[in-house]
């Protein structure tokens, strides 16, 4: 059964960044069954349910005498992990990281601010867990962008409203990205920390107002390090493909060495006193 799925899962992989790619034409035709079938080396019941999830994914449509078209990239569903990784894959654009930036200043402030009204201890707690494992990953080093999409994801949590819970977990591989992107610059992460802090701390005095503002000021500050991460021909952006790759831990000064003993000054012998003759 695990061997099925993963031969379904790499094929539905194959198909989804093919798409993305406009290998097909940003509304043209997949080949047919038999075709791809040949191509990538499965069986037609393989091909089916990978069509099948692209369905339901929203980013072909099938029907009699038309088969399996593609639909333009404003109908695919965006809040679907594995369309934003398939992106990811062959090549982030600036107008995916517009849109998120976007959705994320429209949603995360006003979550914030339900957070400061609604969140019991327990969330707080949760959140407060998710910022010592950011703290803990710059000054010791580990997966730094885990915590931090854990921190968020705590904030959406704790508004108790349904939707907003749900949204959370479908903005996951969204947030990843640009959490991704805005650290790999080398001080994004110790820059972003107090920014952090700020939203916790007004999270916990319950002032809605400051909560907002302080979201604001954190979305804000990562914006700048995307758009200098953009602007730097030798950056690589990341890949979802892969695990978000861990900070490394700052290298500790090395210990002085020990003075050297001071060297004494020799002493002469003592000389025998001469024998005089008498």
């Amino acid at each position: 059964m695990n061997a099925i799925k993963n031969v379904l899962g790499h094929t539905l992989d194959l198909l989804g960044e093919a798409i993305v790619s406009g290998r097909y034409g940003h509304v043209g035709s997949i080949p047919p069954e038999a075709q791809l079938c040949t191509e990538l080396g499965v069986s037609r019941t393989v091909v089916r349910e990978a069509i099948k999830s692209l369905v339901a994914k929203g980013l072909v449509t099938t029907g009699p005498k038309v088969g399996t078209r593609v639909l333009p990239a404003d109908q695919w569903n965006w809040f679907d992990p594995s369309v934003v990784a398939w992106q990811s894959r062959i090549g982030l654009t600036r107008e995916f990281l517009r849109d998120l930036q976007e959705l994320r200043r429209i949603v995360e402030p006003a979550a914030v601010r339900m957070a400061a009204e609604r969140a019991t201890p327990a969330d707080i707690a949760e959140i407060e867990t998710a910022y010592a494992g950011m703290k803990a990953a710059i000054e010791l080093g580990g997966d730094y962008v885990a915590h931090d999409l854990r921190f968020h994801q705590g904030l959406l949590h704790a508004c108790h409203n349904r939707m907003m819970v749900q949204m959370g977990k479908a903005l996951g591989a969204l947030l990843r990205t640009s959490f991704e992107i805005s650290t790999s610059r080398p001080d994004g992460p110790a820059q972003s920390l107090p920014l952090h802090r700020a939203v916790l701390d007004a999270l916990i005095a319950r002032d809605a107002d400051r909560a907002e503002r302080a979201s604001l000021l954190q979305i804000d500050g990562a914006q700048e390090d995307i758009e200098q991460v953009l602007g730097s021909p030798r950056r690589k952006l990341p890949s979802l493909a892969l695990p978000a790759p861990p900070l490394k831990a700052p290298r500790s000064p090395k210990p002085a060495r020990p003075a050297a003993p001071a060297k004494t000054a020799k002493t002469s012998k003592p000389t025998k006193p001469s024998q005089t003759l008498t």
